[in-house]
């Protein structure tokens, strides 16, 4: 029995309950698991692991002198969510995606949430994200979040709670892809026995959605994925989606603006682009309009965009709604926009611009972590209770000398999922990246990506900070007898 003495260890616990029975929907994964042996289990790990390198599955560490590629670790025991979990998750994410570009319009036109004293004005204005440049823009349909990830987590009550919002360039869905494709190989008896969700459309629904951006209405509008180049932490994924798609990859060298149109360079000549898919920030997209030392953007490319000759996904200065401070006030935005309660609430935030939330975080450092507002990717963050006194002091500074800079949050007892570990399983910490798509409709990926903390104890899940990834499987029912089925 492989999860025979496995311990919860007093976390909320994914595929079992506080008393060792297996949760709904998980009872396939869980009898099979359990029959095989030891060495067997080890050898499909290890299979996967070889199939995802072979793949090239790669991400970069940036600063790091050993080499930039790592292969993003996996592990075999998969994450499972019951539909009827599942259905409210999508519905929190529908609902709050709404809110958010309703929001991002609103702050590039008439300003009425700030007018209406419902988000501080200068909170907003003064948003790293925020891009007075982008003032007055109309992108197709009054879209601007095309395509979202939203960090979600477990909280000990079992309930979900949204960790911060991903609007500008989010990363991972390749992994989710591919990690499946491995799954599948892996243990192609689960999906039949417990009616796995498929997630293998979504390159479809991404070009789709890509293509009814275009201001064109051709049969075949050209789309491609502009990526910063080989250099950038998520390169490969870049690369995947465009073979993905049957689309181009292009850098900025290979494009060029003529007449409000934007050009691709090819063998045989320009090429007119309809839509781009940017992996690339605001920053460097535009060297007339934002920072003028980009060697990376398309001289005049907003201007085309502004002439409605090329649409762009996402839509620049979707980043005011990044920002960790503005996060906090999603809910009211929900309710003001909407007019309905969210669905999916915040995790508690305290916003350091605030004099009493400021003083409560500088009294409360060994309990909370503090994230900088406009960092990602696990950078610049303070884990209170796993720092040492000197590196909390430190940390009160910079807060102290930039309070509008700095969001805390309560420490988490994040959810946990078995992970393989030598000879046995034990409890990681997880969180889930769910994919938006926004276009005609809404979709929302079944499932997402699921990242673990693989050191044990931590609660740091960024692939950059030693984290791995697992299969997230939304379930509708288990059907597999006792004992499992062959493989």
């Amino acid at each position: 029995m492989r999860f025979q003495n496995y311990d919860t260890g007093g976390f909320y616990d994914e595929m079992f309950t506080p008393d060792g029975q297996p949760r709904t929907g998980t009872e396939a994964v869980v009898n099979r698991f359990n029959a095989l042996p030891l060495e067997e289990l080890k050898r499909r790990q290890q299979a996967a692991e070889k199939t995802l390198l072979q793949m090239g599955i790669t991400f970069s560490v940036y600063g790091e002198e050993q080499g930039t590629e790592r292969i993003f670790p996996f592990d075999i025991v998969p994450r499972i969510i019951p539909h009827n979990e599942w259905v409210e998750i999508e519905s929190g994410l529908k609902q709050r995606i709404k809110a958010l570009n309703l929001f991002i319009n609103d702050v590039y036109h008439e300003q009425k949430i700030l007018k209406d004293g419902v988000i501080p004005e200068q909170l907003v204005l003064s948003a790293s994200g925020f891009r007075p440049e982008c003032m007055g823009l109309r992108p197709p349909g009054d879209i601007w979040c095309h395509i979202t990830g939203t960090d979600l987590v477990r909280g000990g009550d079992g309930k979900f709670y949204v960790l911060e919002d991903n609007l500008r360039c989010p990363s991972g869905v390749s992994y989710v892809l591919q990690n499946r494709v491995v799954m599948k190989r892996s243990f192609p008896w689960a999906f039949d026995a417990a009616r796995v969700a498929p997630v293998s459309d979504y390159p479809n629904r991404l070009l789709e959605l890509l293509q009814y951006l275009a201001p064109t209405r051709r049969d075949k509008p050209v789309v491609a994925v502009w990526t910063p180049g080989i250099y950038n932490s998520a390169y490969f994924e870049h690369s995947f989606l465009a073979q993905q798609m049957g689309v181009e990859l292009v850098e900025g060298s290979d494009l060029v603006v003529v007449d409000d149109r934007v050009m691709m360079r090819t063998t045989n000549g320009l090429k007119p682009v309809d839509v781009l898919y940017r992996r690339i920030d605001d920053d460097f997209i535009d060297p007339e309009v934002f920072r003028s030392d980009s060697m990376l953007g398309v001289p005049g490319l907003m201007r085309a965009y502004k002439a409605g000759r090329v649409a762009l996904a996402n839509a620049p200065g979707t980043g005011v709604a990044d920002d960790k401070a503005v996060y906090a006030y999603v809910p009211d935005m929900i309710k003001y926009y909407l007019g309905e309660e969210p669905i999916l609430k915040n995790v508690e935030t305290y916003l350091c611009s605030r004099e009493k939330d400021l003083q409560y975080v500088l009294s409360n450092l060994d309990k909370l972590v503090v994230k900088k507002v406009g960092e990602s990717g696990g950078y610049g963050m303070l884990v209170g209770p796993h720092a040492s006194p000197e590196e909390r002091v430190e940390y009160g500074e910079q807060i102290k000398a930039n309070p509008r800079n700095f969001i805390a949050q309560p420490t988490l007892a994040l959810s946990r999922v078995p992970t393989l570990v030598n000879d046995h399983f034990e409890g990681r910490h997880v969180d889930l990246r769910p994919y938006i798509l926004f276009g005609e409709e809404i979709y929302v990926m079944p499932g997402g990506l699921t990242r673990v903390a693989l050191k044990k104890g931590s609660l740091v899940v960024n692939s950059s900070q030693g984290g791995g990834s697992k299969d997230t499987w939304v379930v509708e029912a288990c059907t597999l007898p006792e004992g499992g089925a062959p493989c």
